[in-house]
């Protein structure tokens, strides 16, 4: 509202006011969190190293801290590789689709109390409809290839995220059951000290740990990263990609795992919230909290690659299918049984 009122002062009418005010927020918000994902992606890589004892990328600035920029003007200025037979409209349009996907799904992650682009009231459902459109772009990107590996790679892609989607699905009823709300700010308030406390030291902590696991097999992690693993020699839907529109598939899947983490620490632990209310942790903005737990989480997905052997791909679907999806699916009944005998059901 500030930058609002600051616009009106200049003589602007609110509605273009309104409008100039949100795209400098989104702005923002995606610069800081590219940049951010630079340092992260640098973070993933020096884990990685540090677990089998090497270096990792240290030549590029100090410490190696300038490498994913140098990585980043390497894509843009290689040459752009289109197969002769592929679709070109669709070869263009698929790393499009799926990064502008990934950034739109940001516009309702709060980052401290009022810090957040639309705070909707069913801010859980668009993050829910947003990441079962993301399959679009990974389908889109392997048939436009006119390549079998691409086509087949994004087909068992789809399969893997539609699969685990569904056990997210009942997860997050649990999570807007106990909370009362679809608003992921009022799910970060029902979690104070004064209310609930953080959801993972409650009936919902088994469902942060097949939320974790499932996180890791939506956004193809090892070790569940089947479509585009090394053992099958060729890089899934992506294949045929180069440059740039490579370079927007990997954004998007970065992307994507970073707001996995995001909603881990919202749903589950406290977002901006500190751990205990007491001076000086309740001193600390709470947007800094949010990215400690964000980095925290990132650090388990990276150790997790790192350490954790990869599953076959009939493995992965028997545990979304036959484990995942039971247990969520169980505990949404007991917990809509609990909540009703405490008297504490919304509504």
């Amino acid at each position: 509202m500030f930058l609002v009122h600051a616009f009106q002062s200049l003589g602007l009418p609110y509605g273009l006011a309104w409008f100039l005010s949100q795209a400098i927020v989104i702005l923002v918000l995606i610069v800081v969190l590219l940049v951010m994902l630079a340092y992260i992606l640098l973070f993933d890589r020096k884990v990685w190293a540090a677990v089998q004892m090497r270096r990792g990328p240290n030549v590029v600035g100090a410490f190696g801290l300038l490498q994913s920029f140098a990585d980043l003007f390497k894509f843009v200025f290689k040459e752009i590789v289109i197969p002769a037979g592929a679709n070109k409209g669709i070869f263009f349009m698929a790393p499009i689709l799926s990064t502008t996907l990934a950034l739109s799904a940001w516009a309702v992650v709060p980052f401290d109390n009022g810090w957040v682009v639309a705070d909707i009231n069913v801010g859980i459902l668009y993050l829910f409809a947003i990441s079962s459109l993301g399959v679009y772009g990974i389908i889109m990107g392997g048939w436009a290839s006119n390549s079998k590996y691409g086509f087949l790679g994004s087909l068992r892609s789809a399969a893997q995220m539609v699969s685990y989607e569904v056990s997210i699905g009942f997860i997050l009823i649990t999570v807007l059951l106990f909370a009362g709300s679809l608003n992921l700010s009022a799910i970060v308030r029902a979690q104070a000290p004064d209310m609930r406390g953080w959801f993972v030291f409650s009936p919902l902590l088994p469902m942060f740990v097949l939320f974790f696991i499932s996180a890791l097999a939506e956004t193809n992690r090892p070790p569940f990263d089947l479509p585009e693993a090394e053992s099958e020699l060729v890089a899934g839907y992506a294949v045929e990609y180069s440059s740039t529109p490579f370079l927007l598939f990997f954004l998007a899947e970065y992307v994507n795992i970073v707001l996995m983490c995001a909603m881990m620490s919202i749903l589950f632990f406290g977002g901006w919230l500190p751990p205990i209310d007491v001076w000086p942790l309740n001193a600390v903005p709470g947007v800094i909290w949010l990215l400690i737990k964000v980095w925290f989480f990132f650090f388990l997905i990276a150790m997790v690659k790192a350490i954790v052997p990869r599953y076959r791909y009939d493995q992965l679907m028997r545990i979304g299918w036959k484990v995942f999806l039971p247990i969520s699916l169980l505990w949404v009944v007991l917990m809509s049984g609990y909540l009703l005998a405490m008297g504490r059901l919304p509504g």
